[in-house]
């Protein structure tokens, strides 16, 4: 039985079940391809990802990394866009410094390869998307800037000869000894492994797949979140969810997601009856924020009607401009050039996560978070398009930084009387995430109230009884949940992405106030 991994080549046995490292990264998307790159100059780095390299949301994404690049843009113009979008829940000190660092960290990537779209003078063809008040976006390849990303840090990660990636790694739980992060116990292959680390990153992504309609990889189940929770780690903003509001409404699992880069080239939406009605929903209409969006889609089809989206007047120049986009319609049956794209909103980034200071510390020692796991207080109740990738990496880049400064662990006592837990009846785990899943759609989605909310969260803690041995993905994928609701339940009011029905307006006394656990 054999890891892939890149500067080592050994089976897991020849591990002996206990490995000791400088640093641990979990995940490898954006944020965390971009800590472990970094880092690797201050030391060995090991790198665990629960499929492959691949596998990951910056892989799906499309839209492009907002960041104040262009003429007559600045990192102030980016940091009001990106507060106003917040709903008065952002950090400011937070913000700023996603704003002020992201143009370098952006020309940093092109640096170490990453082809970014450029027009024939060669400077960047910066796109605009929703709620940003200029043309910043960064795009490559049209609508393929998350795969290029994914491909330039993989590439960096690859030919570092110091940092090891372990393949189908899933993490269960933190090692934590007088009170300090040391490490995590994993299953590698299947096989019992620990991880001993002077410092460790969970950059394990988010929990799209917790929603019946997500745009998110099947990866995303929310691990990272529960991982820490049971650690006594502190969480905040869990009940802020955004939902895409245009996912490709098609019979699949993850969903493809149509980008609001579209609706930025002129694309309107539209409901069966060919009526335009985000005009009389918002005064920038299509290009609203995304919650505004989601929700009007969404009452759109709690009445009956079905939504498309109307590129038809872009013409020839959709296949160009979204090749992506172009290929999954037509795999589809769907000609953008000709026909309505049907949509539909779906699960797409979770706004709160772990709580980290400005570094990425966490509240556990030596526990470090980054990228869509981590709640940095930038995106406060609702992420502005394109920050992202970003916040991955200027966060990752100051994880790096302030770990390279981190002194080495003393030795610890081995524990060695644990085991992998062995799923026996795999369909009853496949039933709990079904349950999961449509629990969190029909009562902690898009439309939430309190009725609904308790409900989710009785039928969460039953579902918990019920589980079976060695079902440790569904256990994380409850924990997160009940989290999520409970956090949902506890707001009484509407802001951002948590809209409840029963309390539908934001309330002056909940301004920057934040729900932890």
């Amino acid at each position: 039985m054999h890891c892939r991994s890149t500067g080592i080549h050994a089976t897991i046995s020849e591990m002996a079940q206990r490995i000791r490292t400088r640093f641990l990264v979990i995940g490898s998307g954006v944020a965390g391809l971009h800590t472990a790159w970094r880092a690797s100059a201050h030391g060995e780095v090991y790198v665990l990802t629960k499929r492959t390299l691949f596998d990951s949301a910056t892989a799906y994404a499309q839209g492009g990394i907002a960041a104040a690049l262009g003429a007559g843009d600045s990192p102030e113009l980016h940091r009001k866009d990106t507060l106003a979008a917040g709903a008065a829940l952002c950090d400011a000190e937070a913000v700023e410094v996603l704003t002020s660092e992201g143009p370098a960290r952006v020309r940093d990537l092109a640096s170490a390869g990453a082809r970014f779209d450029t027009d024939l003078r060669g400077r960047l063809s910066l796109g605009k998307e929703a709620a940003h008040s200029r043309h910043r976006i960064v795009h490559a390849h049209g609508d393929q800037t998350g795969a290029e990303v994914a491909r330039t840090l993989i590439q960096r990660v690859r030919e570092t000869p110091n940092i090891h990636v372990l393949e189908s790694a899933r993490v269960l739980d933190l090692i934590v000894h007088a009170d300090r992060c040391c490490g995590v116990r994993a299953s590698v292959l299947g096989a019992a492994v620990e991880i001993i680390a002077d410092a460790t990153v969970l950059a394990a992504g988010g929990c799209g797949q917790l929603f019946r309609h997500t745009t998110n990889p099947v990866v995303a189940t929310g691990d990272g979140y529960a991982i820490a929770h049971r650690a006594g780690v502190k969480l905040a903003d869990m009940e802020f969810v955004q939902f895409h509001p245009t996912a490709l409404d098609t019979p699949e699992n993850p969903l493809q997601l149509v980008s609001e880069a579209v609706r930025g080239e002129g694309a309107t939406l539209v409901n069966e009856a060919g009526v335009r009605f985000m005009v009389k929903v918002h005064r920038a209409a299509e290009l609203a924020p995304r919650d505004v969006v989601a929700r009007a889609i969404f009452r759109e089809q709690q009445a009956g009607r079905r939504v498309f989206l109307d590129a038809r007047a872009i013409k020839r120049a959709f296949a160009k401009r979204f090749p992506g986009i172009f290929a999954l319609c037509v795999a589809r049956g769907i000609d953008p050039r000709h026909d309505r794209i049907p949509v539909t909103p779906a699960a797409h980034y979770m706004m709160g996560g772990i709580v980290t200071d400005l570094a990425g510390r966490s509240s556990l020692d030596r526990l470090y978070a980054c990228g869509e796991v981590s709640c940095t207080g930038v995106h406060g109740a609702n992420r502005l398009a394109s920050n992202s990738l970003l916040e991955g990496l200027v966060f990752a880049e100051r994880v790096a930084r302030d770990m390279g400064t981190l002194p080495h662990l003393p030795r610890l006592p081995r524990k060695s009387d644990w085991r992998v837990p062995v799923l026996r009846d795999r369909g009853a785990a496949q039933v709990a995430a079904d349950t999961v899943r449509m629990l969190m759609w029909d009562y902690a989605g898009i439309d939430r109230t309190a009725k609904g909310l308790r409900t989710c969260v009785e039928r969460l803690d039953e579902l918990v009884a019920r589980l079976p041995a060695g079902a440790t993905e569904e256990a994380n994928m409850i924990e997160t949940a009940q989290v999520i609701a409970s956090a949902a339940l506890l707001r009484r009011e509407s802001r951002g992405g948590h809209f409840r029905r029963d309390f539908p307006r934001a309330k002056h006394k909940w301004r920057g106030r934040h729900i932890e656990f």
